[in-house]
């Protein structure tokens, strides 16, 4: 099983990042290659750009601690563990740390890569630009 972390710092109040990742059916506004995604109370189905549907279980979504946690239900994974989290670092600065963990390992390596782009797309919501 691999376990991967990547993390940017953001020019925003926690909140601001808070926003961005605490709505489930937003995924496709900052994470690359996700075009679309349904939402039903825990359980979001993503779609990527080559057509594959994907479904996840939504496990937290925490506005007090600012965690996002979820894993993906696709039978593609026999593990995946996928965790968000908004660090307050001051007034206008943040910590957006996102990790994945999965089973098989190329697996994870696969969405620990397009985590780096959605930080990067999150950092560009939240601040604005």
């Amino acid at each position: 099983m691999a376990s991967l972390r990547h993390e940017l710092r953001i020019a925003a109040a926690p909140d601001e990042v808070w926003a961005v990742v605490s709505r489930p059916e937003s995924i496709p506004e900052w994470f690359p290659g996700i075009t679309s995604c349904t939402v039903d109370g825990n359980v979001r189905v993503i779609k990527t750009a080559i057509g594959l549907e994907m479904p996840e279980e939504i496990l937290t979504n925490d506005p007090i601690l600012r965690r996002f946690a979820y894993r993906i239900t696709s039978p593609v994974y026999r593990f995946h563990l996928g965790v968000i989290d908004v660090i307050e670092l001051g007034t206008n600065d943040s910590l957006c740390v996102y990790s994945t963990t999965a089973e098989p390992d190329t697996l994870a390596l696969i969405v620990a890569g397009g985590t780096v782009g959605a930080l990067a797309e999150i950092k560009r919501l939240a601040e604005g630009d």
